[in-house]
């Protein structure tokens, strides 16, 4: 009798514990976990808007508490995500702000730099200049010397060649056929600059390995809406080594910054590509 009251003392105690641990996981709130991963990006501790409190709180428990938890990206590669989102947007001051996480979290300034210079093709150059300076801002304020180190690999007697084994990897002759519709003096103009400008100037350069910039292209194109191009760096970016999971979790990183109709685009898209049908080229390079 005393041992069987002995073995329910303790199942009692062992239920108790389980419980409490549950109850302990439960207080895990998302705000909680926002406080945390803020803690984290930008070195500082939360402190209320004295104006908008209660739209800010919404705010950072949805990006840092909810959205930063779903799918399996680091927080290197979502902070890379949200700085070329913000950059491709033209918010500055969140610009700023993000980029100084970007380095928190081991984002290396190059890395940063070529993310920002990748965009010109993309938003033009006047608006990469806006971002280009405030980048400036945040290495000066860190201490890190400017200009950084060269990134180019090629010459203008190569950047035509040298952009075009990456393009034509990835896309193959299709803008080409696209294009055979232009007038004489545009039908090999238009195709020409997207090669030598974007793939030559860009694609080839140093920092960044090409998986990374197709999914950093696939996420300016979505932040601007460039719906007519969507469908093709889908299919660039599985070909370039992303995922399905890995693409649909940098939309869902989008969502805050850019809103919902944007990324559910680019979602759609991915949801309907079958990733079966192509090897990825440089999942091993």
């Amino acid at each position: 009798m005393r041992k069987l009251k002995y073995i329910m003392a303790v199942l009692a105690l062992v239920c108790a514990g389980a419980a409490k641990a549950e109850e302990t996981e439960m207080k895990t709130s998302r705000t909680d976990l926002a406080t945390a991963k803020y803690r984290e990006l930008f070195r500082a501790e939360r402190s209320p808007s004295p104006t908008d409190p209660e739209f800010m709180n919404i705010l950072q428990d949805f990006i840092f508490g909810e959205v930063f938890y779903i799918g399996k990206l680091d927080d290197k590669t979502r902070e890379l995500v949200t700085v070329t989102t913000l950059a491709s947007l033209q918010t500055l001051p969140q610009l700023k702000a993000h980029l100084s996480a970007a380095l928190n979290v081991g984002v290396t300034p190059l890395e940063l730099r070529e993310a920002i210079y990748q965009c010109a093709p993309y938003i033009g150059f006047p608006r990469t200049l806006n971002a280009i300076a405030v980048f400036n801002e945040v290495m000066k304020e860190r201490g890190i010397a400017l200009p950084l180190e060269d990134a180019a690999v090629v010459s203008d007697d190569t950047r035509y060649t040298e952009g075009a084994k990456i393009q034509n990897e990835l896309y193959g002759a299709e803008v080409k056929e696209a294009m055979k519709s232009l007038p004489p003096e545009f039908r090999e103009a238009v195709p020409d600059i997207l090669t030598t400008f974007a793939f030559g100037d860009f694609y080839t350069r140093k920092g960044l390995d090409i998986k990374t910039r197709e999914m950093l292209a696939l996420v300016t194109l979505t932040a601007v809406g460039s719906e007519k191009q969507l469908s093709a760096h889908v299919l660039g970016s599985q070909k370039a080594g992303n995922s399905k999971e890995e693409l649909l979790a940098v939309m869902v990183q989008m969502i805050p910054y850019v809103g919902m109709p944007n990324a559910l685009t680019t979602i759609n898209l991915i949801k309907n590509t079958d990733f079966s049908n192509y090897q990825p080229i440089y999942e091993d390079k």
